[in-house]
């Protein structure tokens, strides 16, 4: 047996993964420790591990597959999710990965691994032939980078990734935004999607939506005080990410 090429099939495996070979875990610490000083294998982080390419020399598994590999409940999320959709005009070298489960950030391969609490279980989905990879589904994707946009997903980039969906399932929105039950999440969302999706929206979710905005007056982005105040939404919003129809920015 050449344990190698038997590991090549797992995109990342641990050393639970490698026992499956031996007979006693004197053999398999000892096989895999082997095989880690030869080059052909890469510790990702403790207990988690992947292979080295011999054409290419770099780590077999890619960052998808290693973010979902960190946990069992693991999921990329937020600006990951953007980017592996490939709505994404930026690459970025932080991964996101929501789980039940905390891990502690970490960094292999030139990338940072962070750690976001998952808020519930649904919008989660498995990709199939993808080595492992689950990512929240579009619509999760949108509420929570719209939800999280003050610490992670900045507005221009939430802007310009709504400009970009072609598709949206407005029960699957409805559903994620009542699990979350923030009011000021409503008011972004409907705001957002109204002003800048180019796809048809019913107007029945843009009533829902109000339906659950409450009386505040809040501001878009967060930190900015001053602004233009948009009474249908309550929300005072920044010029400076207001869009012409051309696409370019308006400060």
């Amino acid at each position: 047996m050449n344990l190698y090429f038997e590991l090549l099939g797992h995109p990342v495996f641990t050393v639970e993964d490698v026992a499956q070979y031996y007979n006693n875990t004197n053999s398999v610490r000892s096989a895999l420790k082997r095989l880690v000083d030869q080059g052909l294998v890469v510790r990702v982080r403790n207990n988690l591990y992947t292979c080295i390419s011999g054409e290419s020399g770099s780590p077999v598994a890619n960052r998808y597959q290693i973010a979902c590999a960190v946990t069992k409940t693991a999921c990329i999320s937020h600006h990951t999710a953007i980017e592996y959709y490939g709505l994404s005009d930026q690459i970025y070298y932080e991964v996101y990965v929501s789980s039940e489960t905390k891990f502690r950030e970490f960094e292999f391969d030139g990338y940072v691994y962070r750690y976001i609490p998952a808020r519930f279980r649904n919008g989660i989905e498995d990709v199939g032939y993808s080595g492992g990879v689950r990512v929240t589904d579009l619509e999760r994707t949108l509420v929570d980078s719209i939800n999280d946009m003050d610490h992670i997903s900045g507005i221009e980039e939430i802007i310009s990734f709504i400009r970009a969906i072609q598709r949206l399932d407005e029960k699957r929105l409805r559903q994620y935004l009542i699990a979350y039950g923030k009011q000021f999440l409503f008011q972004k969302t409907g705001y957002l999607l109204e002003t800048y999706v180019s796809m048809e929206i019913d107007d029945g979710f843009y009533e829902f939506c109000r339906e659950h905005i409450g009386k505040s007056k809040r501001y878009l982005p967060k930190d900015i005080r001053h602004g233009t105040y948009n009474s249908k939404w309550k929300l005072i919003v920044s010029g400076a990410i207001e869009i012409s129809k051309n696409g370019e920015y308006e400060i």
